[in-house]
This record gives structure tokens, C-alpha cells and sequence, in this order.
């Protein structure tokens, strides 16, 4: 889905371009994923897992724009990408048409500035007016900010899946959908 440019201040004051991902931001995208991962234990990939190459990112971001129902949308500051915020279908069919799933993630220095709330916000209003009655997401348990986040904007936990996630150090952590 195509989705139209606006900008937005984030609690710093600084102006943020919201729109939805390119074929032309592959490369930074790519990049997004590697150093995310590595900022953070609550993605689903270490760095070393991210092999996509800028052909098939191109190829992933074009089916979104193409997408009727699906959209990713990006934050730049100052011409940088800083954040993505996704918006998917849960599956094909009828009877989960009503459902969706969103994702979050920005770099680590860009936390806590209100965007991440901002970028939700406008991806779960564009969900409810393409048709949307219920967005879901997986979280980690330990991801307090995010969390508290999420409920701000009306989630509720419906459940717990122990162990979601086995690190290299052999530890585990719970996810709440």
C-alpha cells in the first residue's frame, strides 16, 4: 500500500517523515535490520542472520506497496531512516480478513522520543480504516517500555508462549501476544 508523506514532531522537536518504504531505502533497510538486531534481545534474529540481498529487499518492499491491505511504513530524520513500523494480514482467507499484525522496531537512540507511538498510532489507523477490527503483536516479556507502550495504545495481553526465544547463551525468554 502506498501511504502519502506527512511529518510529525517527535518529544525533542524534531520534525519526522513518515511514509511508506521504497525500492530505493533497500540498502538502509537492510541495514536497519543488522544493527537492530544486534542493539537489542527482542528481535527475532541475531546480525549474523540477516543474508537478505538489496534485490530481494527491493522485491519485498514492492510487494508491500503493492499490497492492497499491508503497509510498511518508515521514519527518517533529517533525510536518516530511523524506525519501521509494519502492518500485515495474518493470513489470506475470510475467515481472518478482521486480523492483522504490526511490527515495530526503531535504532535504540531513537527510543523513548515518542515515535515509535506516533508511527504505531498511524499504522493502526490506517488498519481500521482498510477494514481492520483487531491488530496483534508479539512482544517480549521483558520489554517493559514497549509494553507499557502497547497498552497506552489500547493492547491487552492475551497470553504467554514460555521460552519464545533461545539465545546464544543458551537462556530463554517468554513472549506475551
Amino acid at each position: 500500500m502506498e501511504f502519502g508523506e506527512i511529518s510529525i514532531k517527535d518529544k525533542l522537536g524534531r520534525t519526522v517523515i513518515l511514509r511508506n518504504a521504497r525500492p530505493e531505502d533497500s540498502a538502509a533497510l537492510i541495514e536497519y535490520l543488522r544493527t537492530t538486531s544486534a542493539e537489542t534481545p527482542y528481535l527475532i534474529r541475531e546480525p549474523e542472520e540477516i543474508t537478505i540481498t538489496e534485490e530481494q529487499e527491493n522485491k519485498f518492499i514492492q510487494a508491500k506497496i503493492d499490497a492492497e491491505r499491508e503497509l510498511m511504513l518508515v521514519a527518517f530524520i533529517d533525510g536518516k531512516h530511523i524506525g519501521n513500523c509494519s502492518l500485515m494480514s495474518i493470513a489470506p482467507y475470510k475467515r481472518y480478513s478482521h486480523r492483522c499484525d504490526v511490527e515495530i522496531a526503531l535504532y535504540k537512540e531513537f527510543c523513548g522520543c515518542g515515535i515509535g507511538k506516533a508511527m504505531l498510532q498511524t499504522v493502526l489507523d490506517v488498519a481500521k480504516n482498510i477494514g481492520y477490527e483487531q491488530a496483534e503483536l508479539e512482544v517480549m516479556a521483558e520489554n517493559k517500555d514497549a509494553i507499557a507502550m502497547y497498552e497506552k495504545l489500547g493492547f491487552e495481553k492475551f497470553g504467554t508462549f514460555p521460552d519464545n526465544m533461545k539465545y546464544a547463551d543458551r537462556s530463554y525468554m517468554d513472549a506475551y501476544w
